[in-house]
């Protein structure tokens, strides 16, 4: 993917995220986003654990997990029901791929759940920019459906486990404007005694 050390830094430099409703067609195709997984596995991971799970969710599941969403909502939030949960569809249709990625850390295990779960995150950023290699945008996600335990049960997630994040792939349906970054100095210092 990469010819020399100039294309990386320009890969870093350039990938930005996008805002998952405004994703199109194309999205990767079977071959495509099993590579951009692939790639994202390759992962620092503390005693070789894989303390994490990615799920697919393909096109013709979208309806099923809106239907998720919304009865989890309804469930977790008495009086919910009846109001517009269109967010929520609008959520579980937008772009064109979609994964989400479980933290599964393994319990009883001499590494600090700590450093699993940042394991787990490690991947996610992987996610991110194996997507943009492959020339798309990619969109990290979470709020509300991240943190619902009867979402993260339908997703497979058992105790301890939780959802990292829902990340969406497709094509940019514009040109993607640069946000404001951190100033180096005002995050970067010299360690003194």
């Amino acid at each position: 993917m990469f010819n020399d050390t100039t294309s990386l830094r320009s890969h870093l430099a350039t990938r930005r995220s996008g805002k998952a409703r405004d994703m199109i067609a194309p999205g990767p195709d079977a071959a495509a986003l099993h590579d951009i997984i692939a790639l994202a596995l390759r992962t620092p991971d503390h005693g070789k654990l894989a303390p994490w799970r990615i799920v697919t969710v393909a096109a013709d599941q979208r309806e099923a997990l809106a239907t998720l969403l919304k009865t989890a909502w309804v469930q977790e939030n008495p009086g919910a029901a009846g109001l517009d949960l269109s967010a929520l569809d609008q959520f579980a249709n937008q772009a064109p791929s979609l994964l989400v990625l479980l933290s599964t850390p393994a319990a009883g295990a001499k590494i600090p759940v700590w450093e699993q779960q940042m394991s787990a995150g490690a991947v996610g950023m992987n996610l991110l920019h194996a997507a943009h290699a492959h020339g798309f945008v990619g969109s990290w996600l979470t709020g509300w459906a991240a943190y619902s335990p009867q979402v993260a049960a339908a997703f497979g997630a058992e105790d301890g486990d939780t959802i990292v994040g829902y990340f969406f792939i497709g094509s940019p349906s514009r040109p993607l404007d640069e946000r404001p970054r951190p100033e180096y100095d005002d995050v970067v210092r010299a360690w003194e005694i």
